[in-house]
């Protein structure tokens, strides 16, 4: 039995301003219709496997489950991690879930945010590795590589052993010089990130070579706690755990790591030039999305979210068009986008995390409007959902129903808002918003106060779990 652990973290500042740090990339569909992380879910169709387990952070619960029910499938729970401690403790925390009840699976752990072309050939190396892992080895996955890349680790075989091979050894990211070396000897393939192994195996492995880990994990399952589709650990024992990823606490102590070579198509989409590479192109080298036109452009990778995008006499570059920010950049100078995201962050700028459009368990909001003492939004409510009831203390609100009805508690009464109709919340007023439709609700939301921050919010209910 296979149980899919997907990774689902990430602080979103390689794509940025597409990605950002409350919204990152694998929540985003960048290369089709579904999210890499509903891409990641729909590869293992066809796979023999039960629902799989997802480990992300609190600040991304909602999203993560959102977009495994537009996808109609089951899982076996959300892991929240209380802070980062990277994939050793994540991947141990799974573990231990895992063989609670007795069972022993096979934990197959991928990354939520990696672009894999050809779905046949992974599976094949899947099926291929599960053989290796039921013989007690720790398997990952070796990506074959086609060109000298910089920016990954690589992974040296050595003996064959079955379908895969002994590890040699695991290697940092090379100069070019040396990526050249290793993709022309045809023994070392790009190191993935992505593993097969049985749950017990890992644990005794880790316990071998990182028992505080190993303890700091085995502590913080003994106090966890399940919320709605979250499963959440003890926070004080997860903080002592050391930050360590699975190929330096296991991977490359273990006797046992075995490389399946997998050729795929696959990704993991570090930058801008790795989302142009895996992005359709015209006969130019051009990729558009969006409302784009072009005169005399080549290489170029042009991202508009919301509006008209033209160039002229441009060439490899990448041009990103969101609500609230364009990004320019030579397309072998776009992993530096990363400076300008900490730029921001040194400047407390919202942009850094927040896209204008933000997403909640209920629905979403657009920051259309602002000034000094008003704000503007537009408020999308799903069908069935409700917004907590809560207070301001530093703002009055007006809502302007647009479309669909509204539910609306102000103190101690209810009343229905339909289509070109509005209410008037006053400041302090304990109030609620629901829609009790079957379609979605879409309002127009203006604030008025001395104080329009998101902090300025108290709660006295709610169906999420968010009042302290």
């Amino acid at each position: 039995m296979i149980l899919p652990i997907i990774m689902a973290g990430g602080s979103g500042t390689r794509l940025w301003p597409l990605s950002r740090g409350n919204y990152p990339k694998q929540f985003l569909s960048l290369n089709g219709d579904h999210t890499m992380l509903q891409s990641t879910l729909n590869r293992l169709n066809g796979l023999p496997h039960v629902p799989a387990m997802l480990i992300c952070n609190e600040e991304h619960r909602f999203i993560a489950a959102e977009q495994v029910r537009q996808l109609g499938i089951e899982h076996s729970g959300i892991f929240l991690e209380p802070v980062g401690r990277n994939t050793a403790p994540a991947i141990a925390l799974a573990a231990f879930k895992a063989i609670e009840n007795g069972e022993d699976p096979l934990l197959l752990v991928l990354a939520a945010d990696h672009v894999i072309e050809d779905v046949a050939a992974f599976q094949k190396s899947v099926r291929e590795a599960s053989e290796l892992a039921r013989k007690d080895k720790l398997v990952t996955f070796g990506i074959v590589g086609n060109k000298p890349e910089t920016g990954y680790g690589y992974i040296k075989r050595g003996e064959q052993f079955d379908t895969g091979f002994v590890v040699d050894a695991f290697v940092e990211k090379p100069d070019s010089r040396t990526a050249e070396q290793y993709i022309q000897s045809g023994d070392y393939y790009w190191n993935s990130g992505m593993f097969l192994f049985k749950a017990s195996r890992y644990l005794n492995e880790l316990k071998a070579f990182r028992p505080d880990i190993y303890n700091a994990c085995e502590n913080a399952m003994q106090n966890q706690n399940n919320d709605l589709d979250f499963i959440r650990v003890d926070k004080e024992s997860f903080e002592a755990c050391p930050d360590e990823s699975v190929d330096y606490a296991v991977m490359e102590q273990t006797k046992d790591a075995v490389v399946v070579p997998m050729d795929a198509g696959w990704s993991d989409v570090g930058g801008f030039a790795a989302l142009w590479e895996v992005s359709p192109q015209d006969d130019n080298g051009n990729a558009f999305t969006g409302d784009v036109k072009a005169v005399d452009t080549k290489n170029t990778l042009v991202f508009s979210e919301d509006k008209l995008v033209a160039t002229v006499g441009v060439e490899d570059l990448v041009i990103v068009n969101t609500k609230d920010a364009v990004l320019v950049a030579h397309k072998d100078k776009s992993q530096h986008v990363k400076m300008i995201v900490q730029q921001l962050k040194d400047e407390q700028r919202s942009e850094a995390k927040l896209h204008r459009e933000v997403y909640r368990p209920w629905g979403k909001y657009d920051s259309v409007d602002n000034g000094e003492r008003f704000q503007v939004k537009r408020i999308t409510v799903k069908p069935g959902a409700k917004l907590s009831v809560q207070m301001h203390h530093h703002r009055a609100e007006h809502w302007i129903v647009v479309s669909g009805t509204a539910k609306v508690q102000i103190d101690d009464t209810e009343q229905f808002v339909t289509e070109n109709e509005s209410v008037y919340i006053p400041i302090t007023a304990v109030h609620a918003l629901e829609n009790p439709g079957k379609v979605d609700l879409e309002l127009i939301e203006v604030q008025s106060g001395s104080y329009l921050g998101e902090d300025d919010i108290v709660r006295f209910e709610d169906r999420y779990g968010r009042v302290k």
